[in-house]
């Protein structure tokens, strides 16, 4: 494991109450696991037995319907930990993880992890914690789905996209998120021909410009107000 990699990970909800020796002692028990483009870690009812940490690259989450349509939950990259709620709840996966790119990750296995915990439970209140946030922005999306309209909630998937993979350039925020528009309606809960709409009329206003799997934020607040 190379020194980007234990500074990715220090970042981790799982790492970061941890002291050095703490956390070297956690890292000599991780495995890692690389993922190709499009390729699937888990599925949706599978059994989960490890949690992971995101190295390189980019993960989606998502969960299909009985009508074979699919909702994108969340698009994670380096530093976020997914798949911890099996280590709370042994019931099935309640969602699938799928590589957006080729990815790394860091795996820790329940039955490794579980005796650490037991002689670091400092570690615990940080996987709560985690949990309560994520459960948190669940509950935003869903009023988001009732109370905001399409362009609103385009605004705010860009922001949340922005915040975690923007880069800054000369002419304001580089936003790679290296999702199609039908992966980025997904994540909006709306249809593509709506989503792509909303992005037009953000472009033409001259708040952002729209490239491959990317977006060039040109002017950040006016996407904060719409987001309201």
């Amino acid at each position: 494991m190379n020194d980007r990699d234990v500074e990715v990970l220090g970042r981790a909800p799982l790492f970061e109450a941890l002291d050095e020796e703490g956390a070297k002692a956690l890292r000599a028990i991780v495995s890692e696991v690389h993922l190709s483009r499009g390729q699937t870690l888990f599925s949706e009812d599978q059994e989960g037995d490890r949690l992971y940490v995101v190295l390189e690259g980019k993960i989606k989450l998502t969960r299909t319907a009985p009508d074979g349509r699919e909702n994108l939950l969340s698009v994670l990259g380096p530093s976020e930990m997914f798949g911890e709620l099996s280590l709370f709840d042994p019931r099935p996966r309640t969602a699938s993880a799928i590589a957006v790119t080729e990815a790394r990750l860091a795996a820790l296995g329940h039955s490794d992890l579980w005796p650490f915990l037991k002689g670091h439970p400092e570690i615990s209140i940080h996987l709560l914690r985690a949990l309560a946030q994520r459960l948190r922005r669940t509950n935003e999306n869903m009023a988001d789905l009732v109370f905001t309209d399409v362009p609103g909630r385009v605004a705010k998937a860009l922001l949340d996209l922005a915040e975690r993979f923007g880069q800054p350039s000369e002419s304001g925020l580089h936003v790679h998120h290296d999702l199609t528009q039908e992966e980025l309606a997904q994540l909006v809960g709306a249809s593509r021909e709506t989503v792509n709409k909303a992005l037009a009329d953000f472009a033409q206003r001259g708040w952002l410009r729209i490239e491959a799997r990317a977006v060039q934020v040109l002017d950040i607040d006016r996407l904060r107000k719409r987001s309201r």
